[in-house]
């Protein structure tokens, strides 16, 4: 590959527009961003830049080397990544819930034509996760990896925990500042923080598991309720994903609402911050910590990938070469819970196996128990609708 990078850029919102900026601000003489891809070409967007809305002026242009797309449209997205990755050109991609529902096709693509595909900025903004996962964490040591993988929702949850601010006010100024996905309820649902969760899976474990597969809940339905009782029990509400090997070689994976307590590593994790633990056989507990959302961070990781391709740095999935030995995923584990509901009804599409403490008045009701993960992922649309929030309640 030529040591000259002229890219062809998909997308202009804020993370392409970050990297166009970061490479206009700290220029890089063999990277070049040659033309940019959109939906509409005739928007004043204020750069100086060779606009073009044809897929086909990109692909088709003999100057252009190398490929980046960072729309928010999954389908439109694998269809770039897929036909770039057909054309043996480099390509880097920040479209995390396409690679979590398309990565098995994605890299059997790769294998077949031998091209490389990067997405270090699809998983936790500025923290290297993948690549550390691929190189440093590359053998059969590791246990777990559990973070805060949205910074969007780390945003509001520390504006309302540590400024009182109403959530109404946290989420229209996570808006503002442009660390909201285009569908905010990605986000606060959670579902940006699974499709994160899944990559982290492959690299960490070699195993993928499909979105529908693991329970997902997030932060929507919380109220003034719920942030009272995590004061009172001196913790703080996170947004968590884990994946975590067991003792038996089988595999968890869930996003869920944490009560989390002052001796972890993630309490401290504020505003649009992600925070990751990996935790290993030998060398126990290692902290990563960096900015999880907005433009710059993320462009920076986009500008990690395109810079490693320079010295024809590509995934080799060492994991998945092992299928002999790989962990299988489960959902038959149980844990404290917190729940708050408002209708007793909405107690009968839980199966509690034991029940710890319970609350009830007009206005608030709770419950705290053991809960499997199976029962809580068959439950888990009708506890949406009913507006139940609930959060795993760690005992540490």
């Amino acid at each position: 590959m030529s040591k000259n990078l002229n890219i062809g850029l998909f997308g202009f919102g804020t993370v392409g527009r970050g990297l166009f900026e970061l490479l206009r601000d700290v220029p890089m003489p063999n990277v070049n961003i040659r033309r940019i891809c959109v939906r509409d070409k005739s928007k004043d967007r204020g750069v100086d830049a060779d606009f073009t809305d044809c897929i086909d002026e990109i692909f088709d242009d003999p100057e252009i080397n190398f490929i980046v797309e960072l729309i928010d449209d999954a389908e439109a997205s694998f269809n770039i990544v897929s036909r770039a990755i057909m054309k043996k050109l480099p390509v880097v991609t920040g479209n995390k819930k396409m690679l979590a529902h398309r990565l098995p096709e994605l890299i059997e693509l790769q294998r077949q034509y031998g091209s490389t595909l990067l997405y270090d900025a699809s998983a936790c903004g500025s923290i290297p996760v993948i690549r550390n996962l691929e190189e440093y964490y590359d053998n059969d040591l590791l246990i777990s990896v559990k973070g805060i993988l949205n910074g969007s929702s780390n945003f509001i949850l520390s504006k309302i925990f540590n400024d009182n601010m109403p959530h109404t006010e946290a989420l229209e100024l996570a808006r503002r500042e442009g660390f909201l996905e285009s569908n905010p309820t990605l986000d606060l649902d959670g579902w940006d923080s699974l499709f994160k969760l899944i990559i982290i899976g492959v690299h960490a474990f070699g195993v993928y598991v499909s979105p529908d597969k693991i329970f997902t809940y997030g932060i929507t339905h919380m109220n003034d309720n719920d942030i009272r009782f995590a004061r009172e029990k001196d913790r703080r509400i996170k947004l968590v994903a884990h994946v975590e090997k067991l003792a038996d070689n089988r595999l968890v994976m869930c996003v869920i609402p944490q009560l989390i307590s002052r001796n972890k590593y993630i309490y401290s994790v504020e505003d649009e911050f992600n925070g990751v633990v990996i935790k290993g056989l030998f060398y126990d507990k290692q902290f990563m910590f960096g900015r999880g959302a907005g433009a710059r961070p993320t462009s920076s990781a986009v500008l990690s990938d395109i810079t490693a391709c320079l010295y024809d740095y590509k995934y080799e999935y060492k994991k998945l070469r092992h299928s002999e030995s790989l962990p299988e995923f489960t959902d038959d584990i149980s844990f404290r819970i917190y729940v708050r509901y408002s209708d007793p009804v909405d107690l009968g599409l839980l199966h509690f196996e034991e029940i710890y403490e319970s609350y009830s008045s007009k206005g608030y009701n709770y419950i705290v128990g053991r809960v499997s993960l199976k029962s809580l992922h068959a439950s888990r649309e009708a506890l949406n609708s009913r507006k139940v929030f609930l959060a795993a309640y760690p005992y540490d």
